[in-house]
């Protein structure tokens, strides 16, 4: 007879559910962006995913749904929506893809890096409080960079304040980013897992 799943195999629950709302959110966010440049309605849709993102993490706690998929899907949505609104932003000629090029050349190593610690039996290193500060600061940089395109007193508002968000949130994803392959040095330095027990 087969074993009720735990509460962290679980698959269908609320938190989940959000963060695939979010994840179908990002190629129409990009489509806004790029196809009409509904800017507007590209906007509503990242501030949507802000709020869900922040809505799944407090039901994932006060429902007790904390899960494996929505600890991997959380992240992943994130990384998409930087990802997408970097594309997009780099395509309208908002930011410059040397910036884009940096940002995403971290996830990739990092990638790579977690990879090797996969293979050594080893799972992801914690969350780092760096990390949700850059990520937080680069997912509120992006809608005012897109606000700044604009004319007007509001686009001249909205772009030193999306400047300041984008170099301090660059600065601290790289920062995190090194703090995370420092944990990985760490941890292959470390007996293997599989080894200790």
């Amino acid at each position: 007879m087969s074993q009720p799943a735990t509460s962290a195999d679980r698959v269908l629950t609320v938190p989940n559910l959000l963060s695939v709302l979010r994840l179908l959110g990002v190629p129409l966010f990009l489509w806004l962006l790029l196809g009409p440049h509904a800017d507007g309605w590209a906007l509503l849709v990242l501030a949507l995913s802000g709020i869900t993102d922040w809505a799944d993490g407090v039901l994932a706690r006060k429902l007790d749904q904390l899960s494996r998929l929505g600890a991997l899907l959380d992240p992943l949505a994130d990384r998409l929506y930087i990802l997408a609104t970097l594309v997009g932003l780099v395509l309208r000629q908002v930011i410059p893809w040397e910036l884009a090029v940096v940002l995403v050349g971290r996830d990739v190593v990092l990638a790579g890096a977690l990879a090797v610690l996969r293979r050594a039996g080893w799972g992801p290193p914690d969350v780092h409080y760096l990390g949700k500060a850059a990520t937080f600061c680069l997912l509120y940089a992006f809608p005012l960079l897109l606000l700044g395109v604009h004319g007007g007193t509001l686009g001249a508002v909205a772009k030193p304040i999306a400047w300041a968000f984008t170099i301090w949130g660059t600065a601290l994803y790289l920062w995190a980013g090194a703090v995370y392959l420092l944990q990985v040095v760490s941890l292959m330095r470390s007996p293997p897992p599989r080894a200790a027990s």
